[in-house]
């Protein structure tokens, strides 16, 4: 049996692209990073609680806690967008050209 190639990826472009993916997956990689990343500063800063997030955030204790845990497969960035706002966050979206 062959030994498996290993590839180190330094960015969610070069994963994406080892990974055979469109860029369009990269972006969203990107953004889902950078939020899920934001919540989980805000909650240690501020000392939230799980069920405070989730009770602010209309969404479920067990939804906050897979952010936190970087878990965000299968939660939507329209939620991630929802978490940040009930932690009092704001987002400012810019819009440049792929490289």
């Amino acid at each position: 049996m062959a030994k498996p190639k290993i590839t180190v990826s330094k960015n969610p472009k070069e994963l994406a692209e080892a990974m055979g993916l469109a860029p369009s997956k990269v972006l969203e990689w990107q953004v889902r990073h950078q939020l899920t990343k934001r919540i989980g500063k805000i909650i240690e800063k501020e000392k939230w609680t799980v069920s405070a997030v989730a009770k602010k955030a209309g969404t479920s204790r067990a939804r906050v806690t897979d952010i936190v845990k970087g878990n965000t497969e299968g939660i939507s960035i329209d939620v991630l967008l929802r978490v940040l706002g009930a932690l009092g966050a704001s987002v400012k979206i810019s819009f440049g050209k792929a490289s």
